[in-house]
């Protein structure tokens, strides 16, 4: 070969249409991840490193990477090291690409991962009839690569059987002689296939010298060293580190179009079918393609591992992503489970794995060894475009082992035997690939260990100075990225929308509602309030869908979105399905796609079905992509208690501890009509600006009340304001509404939702008795409108918080603690739920806030 240099263009022997060039390129992916897990042990083993989690036995994931395009969005698996790789070299236009049909010379660039494969004719000779080399059946598999370990090739390594060519390195060929006592398969007088890349030279004695160029070694800034990099940078929790910067250890860049995902067992699916809906929708619907997040004839990857196959998250994306099929509808989504047999010590059942993905209805199996990257990557491909083509659900079933353990400090020893361990050992990735190179002729063992050897010492280097790198070294640095608020934009946004809807969408906006907007239709209840504000937003947001169950046809179950789905059409305003965990899933998912989604969770009790997707996706995703991606989000929820006639806790429910707890969610609690649609607005203003993740928290008992003093008075109602006073009207988050009854001098009373109307009512009482009160409504639950509860709170000197929570990890802990926190030093008193379940009936009025008991307690107060 001139130059030494390699025809990386041509097949490799049994490796189907992959060529020696990309075989070896999934090697160093492979080669890479195992190293990049033993620095983590060896960072650990000094206190500098804090992960060990990893992928040894996974690696031939790297062959899924290979198999799909470096633009399709993928959600990875912990134990998906391999596939960061050679995504990085993909990306980076450094996986050689395939062989054109038309022989003329490859580009050096990113392999089309559905070119028609290798046809049999095509291969080389040397091979059976299912395609695999004939080689010498004593050839055994090079030493384990390891630094300092010696290695050398089989001299009958990747020559038929029994053809006596040995093969040797091009600087020091060795002269041998040619036998034609080939195998049956070859025709009499036909010539041995020589290894890829060798060159033959013939001496005047006929004697044959074969040589095959030296590799090139790893080159010291390619891309496995960038993604060595960034997981090392990881695993040292550096503030460098380009996607989470330091504040988790996660596989993510955005122009890798890897989607940071934070370990929880399986939680990313139900964003990965909400993605993979999201993608389909908006391809159907065409639009400035140029602006999309992802190509519009993208698939959506998402790996995990078998024991995440049993859980609750897993069950829901693969049961919604099979029900949307079923209806009709397309989620190009291929899930690739990487199965072990093992969830840390618990064994998978044998074949439970397989019948569990198998029985997945609407939802096509592929199944393939992971260990071995020319199966995973003919049937990945196979898999990849099916689910392009056919815009489906797939799941790619790969057979793996684990070494090493769970995680640096797991003694597998303890539930595993040393024969089962072997058992895996003997099937690992790198092994398997390394055989397959040898074998073809492409490397001799004592070139694969240098590789390793070289690229060991690369990453050492690496290592040792990310270890120099800063971390996150304030408070201020380590929440930056968490929820950033800017106020004034939101504020500048929701103008625009108003500017826009008294302007150039004027007309768009009296057709939507048939000439007569709802600003002249009258005084409003909270429920119309709050249609007439989704309806304007989705004129105002092309891109918003409202979803949920019972939302389209029925128009929900207390009428708040009614018309809507006749106004914007199926596309925008749907039903889903029975599961509160893919209704958020699928919010998910729109949002990373560019959508702006606000689903419906029907109760705020079956909301609690599914937090996780909203505290450990939802609001951690700016935080450990430092804002690179972001997942906008309005969540409607009905909730709190008081609905009459109707009851039970399902129904009744008072517990928002939970959601005050996720750091940077926006909790909204509107009471009044006329709070309930600026407040809207300005969700879906913070959504678009700054990526919010907020939920809106309906209380279903004010609904439709009318009246707030006496029957009949129609003072709970609010005339629904035009475009024109939106602006004046706006209500930026954290910001509370002060009601003055009487002289309002004497007593401040602190509370929201429910508690607004009563306490309303409570303070009329007290006026008759020449007490005057200020109520503060709080309007938002997180973040607490903290300058606005300290002002009201100073202003009579005493504070009585009423609170329809529960008492304990109520609303009013975080109020009375805000108050210490900030210095005040008047009186306070507590009037809230009692910690029990809201009973059916009228049982419910004895666990709950009454107005009675915010009479008494004032009365008490102001007796001290």
């Amino acid at each position: 070969m001139p130059g030494g240099s390699l025809p990386d263009g041509e097949p490799l022997p049994d490796g189907g249409s992959l060529t020696g060039a990309q075989v070896l390129a999934l090697f160093d992916a492979q080669l890479t991840s195992r190293l990049l897990d033993l620095a983590g042990r060896w960072l650990r083993g000094f206190g500098e490193g804090y992960y060990t989690i990893g992928s040894a036995g996974h690696e031939g994931d790297a062959a899924v990477a290979a198999a799909l395009r470096p633009t399709d969005p993928a959600l990875l698996h912990y134990r998906s090291g391999a596939f960061y790789c050679l995504r990085a070299a993909q990306a980076a236009g450094a996986f050689p690409s395939a062989p054109p049909p038309d022989g003329s010379p490859a580009r050096q660039d990113a392999v089309d991962p559905h070119a028609p494969s290798t046809s049999r004719e095509q291969r080389s000779e040397g091979q059976d009839e299912d395609g695999a080399a004939r080689r010498d059946a004593g050839a055994g598999p090079p030493a384990c690569p390891g630094p300092g370990a010696a290695g050398g090739r089989d001299a009958g390594a990747g020559l038929g059987v029994g053809v006596g060519v040995g093969v040797g390195r091009a600087d020091s060929p060795e002269r041998v002689g040619v036998e034609e006592a080939g195998s049956p398969d070859r025709a009499a007088g036909e010539a041995a296939p020589l290894p890829v890349g060798a060159g033959v030279t013939v001496d005047a004695d006929g004697d044959a010298t074969v040589g095959v160029p030296d590799l090139p070694l790893p080159s010291l800034d390619d891309a496995y060293a960038a993604a060595a990099r960034d997981v090392l940078r990881g695993m040292v929790a550096s503030a460098a580190e380009p996607i989470a910067g330091g504040r988790h250890k996660v596989f993510g860049r955005a122009d890798l179009a890897v989607v940071p995902t934070t370990s929880t067992i399986a939680s990313h699916l139900p964003r990965a079918v909400g993605l993979g809906l999201a993608l389909e929708r908006l391809r159907r619907a065409g639009g400035d393609a140029e602006a999309a997040a992802w190509p519009p004839d993208a698939v959506v990857v998402c790996s995990f591992g078998d024991a995440s196959v049993n859980h609750a998250t897993a069950t829901a994306a693969l049961n919604t992503a099979g029900w949307y099929d079923h209806t009709g509808l397309r989620i190009p989504v291929l899930f690739v489970c990487e199965d072990n047999g093992l969830g840390i010590s618990v064994r998978s059942p044998e074949g439970w794995v397989a019948a569990a993905l198998r029985s997945r209805p609407g939802i096509r199996y592929f199944a393939a060894d992971g260990t071995d990257v020319v199966e995973t990557y003919r049937v990945a491909a196979e898999a990849a475009a099916w689910v392009r083509r056919h815009r489906r659900p797939a799941v790619l079933h790969l057979s793996t082992v684990r070494l090493m353990g769970h995680a640096g400090a797991d003694a597998e020893t303890a539930y595993r035997s040393s024969a089962e361990i072997a058992a895996d050992v003997a099937r690992d990735p790198l092994l398997v690939t390394a055989r397959r190179l040898v074998a073809a002729g492409y490397a001799d063992g004592a070139e694969l260990l240098a590789r390793y050897d070289e690229r060991g010492w690369q990453l050492r280097r690496i290592a040792e100075e990310v270890l120099d790198e800063p971390k996150l070294a304030s408070p201020v640095e380590v929440v930056a990225e968490l929820a950033p608020r800017r106020p004034v934009r939101v504020s500048r946004a929701v103008a625009d929308s108003a500017a826009h809807a008294a302007g150039p969408g004027a007309g768009a906006r009296a057709e939507a509602f048939g000439g007569k907007p709802p600003e002249l239709t009258g005084p409003l209840t909270l429920a119309q309030s709050i249609n007439a504000a989704l309806a304007d937003g989705m004129l105002d947001h092309p891109r918003m869908a409202v979803f949920g169950e019972d939302v389209a046809a029925k128009g929900g179950v207390y009428g708040v979105t009614k018309g809507l789905r006749e106004k914007f059409g199926a596309a925008r305003v749907f039903d889903t399905l029975l599961d509160e965990t893919s209704i958020l899933g699928l919010g998910l998912g729109a949002g990373l796609a560019g959508m702006l989604p606000v689903p419906e969770i029907q109760y705020l009790a079956y909301l609690h079905n599914a937090e996780d997707q909203l505290r450990g996706e939802a609001a951690t995703m700016r935080f450990f992509s430092r804002g690179a991606f972001r997942n906008p989000m309005v969540v409607r929820v009905a909730g709190l208690a008081y609905q009459e006639g109707f009851g039970g806790h399902f129904h009744n429910d008072n517990s928002v501890a939970v959601l005050r707890d996720v750091p940077g969610l926006v909790v909204a609690a509107p009471a009044r009509p006329d709070d309930a649609a600026p407040m809207l607005r300005t969700c879906l203003a913070a959504a678009r600006v700054d990526g919010t993740v907020s939920v809106f928290l309906e209380p279903i008992a004010l609904y439709h009340s009318r009246d707030l003093y006496a029957e009949g008075d129609g003072e709970w109602l609010a005339e629904y304001a035009e475009p024109g006073a939106w602006a004046d009207r706006h209500v930026p988050i954290g910001r509370a509404r002060v009601y003055g009854v009487g002289s309002a001098e004497d007593l401040t009373i602190v509370t929201f939702g429910n508690g607004v109307r009563m306490s309303l009512r409570a303070a009329a009482t007290l006026a008759d008795e020449g007490i005057g009160s200020r109520v503060l409504d709080l309007r938002w639950l997180a973040p607490l409108p903290v300058a606005d509860l300290i002002r009201e709170a100073s202003a009579t000197g005493r504070v009585l918080v009423v609170d329809e929570t529960r008492r304990s990890g109520g609303v009013g802990e975080g109020v009375l603690s805000a108050l210490v926190d900030a210095g005040y030093v008047g009186a306070a008193r507590r009037v809230a739920a009692l910690d029990s379940f809201v009973p059916l009936g009228p049982a419910a009025h004895q666990v709950l806030v009454s107005e009675e008991a915010i009479t008494q307690g004032a009365r008490t107060l102001l007796a001290r």
